[in-house]
């Protein structure tokens, strides 16, 4: 491993994007994304990110940093206008959202993520709506990591609270055998209990097998379970390191940790 990149330190400092810390290539890799929901308008104004396999990667920012608009630009729902996205060293640059899902990236959004009036068990249907084959199969295997869902397959999503929506949404996700998953803010909303809970199914769903790309505002927490993560500002990358390193850096403390933390508990208010 190689010291330099072992250690956290501005962005822009370190090596070519498409090299990260770790041997051979990345199972994702994002190279100086530029994109925003407007023509000529750009959110994100050269982003990059690696995830290799087996890794939780965070990413973390103040409020209108574009970490929500990165992992939408990933999963295919806003346009990418500049660099290049690749899954096994495939070019899926503004490829569609359902292609995407057959090529085993999955996605679960922070909010509207489970269909209300449908029961837990029609949504892992939902899930699996492409291999329809697969659900019996799938369908255990996600109630392996979230037996609740088992115990209360008949009962509808929509009277769910917001920790339970969160698990139905995350196994609705995993219905179609991903190697990849996006989780966009899973601990918004929640209390400090449920969110502890919530980074706990993340981290049982990364041991399962499945690589995970997570934003959040919860920054602590989220780079507390972080193999590396990303300090995204303005639609770029600000500083990227370990979570370990970042959580100890004082430039990163001082410069997001803290604000960040404000901002939490003034949405919580």
């Amino acid at each position: 491993m190689s010291e330099q990149l072992s250690q956290t330190q501005p962005y822009a400092a370190q090596p070519d994007a498409g090299v990260g810390i770790y041997d051979g290539r990345p199972l994702l890799d994002a190279v100086d994304l530029v994109a925003g929901y407007i023509p000529d308008v750009n959110i994100l104004d050269g982003a990059s990110l690696a995830l290799y396999e087996g890794e939780i990667v965070g990413i973390i920012g103040p409020n209108g940093a574009g970490k929500s608009t990165l992992l939408k630009a990933l999963f295919g729902l806003v346009h990418i206008s500049s660099g290049k996205l690749l899954l096994h060293d495939e070019e899926i640059t503004n490829l569609r959202a359902d292609k995407l899902v057959s090529r085993g990236v999955g996605f679960v959004p922070q909010t509207e993520n489970v269909f209300p009036s449908l029961t837990i068990e029609e949504n892992m249907h939902m899930g699996a709506f492409q291999s329809p084959k697969l659900f019996a199969e799938r369908f255990d295997y996600v109630c392996s990591i979230f037996p609740t869902l088992r115990k209360r397959k008949n009962q509808q999503a929509g009277s769910l609270s917001g920790g339970e929506r969160q698990m139905v949404a995350m196994g609705r996700a995993l219905m179609m055998k991903p190697s990849v998953l996006l989780l966009d803010e899973p601990s918004a909303g929640l209390s400090p209990m449920l969110q502890d809970e919530t980074f706990i199914r993340v981290r049982e769903v990364n041991r399962a097998g499945v690589s995970v790309v997570i934003v959040e505002q919860n920054a602590r927490r989220c780079l507390q379970i972080c193999d590396r993560g990303y300090v995204l500002d303005q639609g770029r990358n600000a500083y990227s390191g370990s979570g370990r390193d970042l959580l100890n850096d004082s430039k990163v403390i001082s410069l997001y940790l803290g604000n960040l933390e404000e901002e939490v508990e003034q949405e919580g208010r």
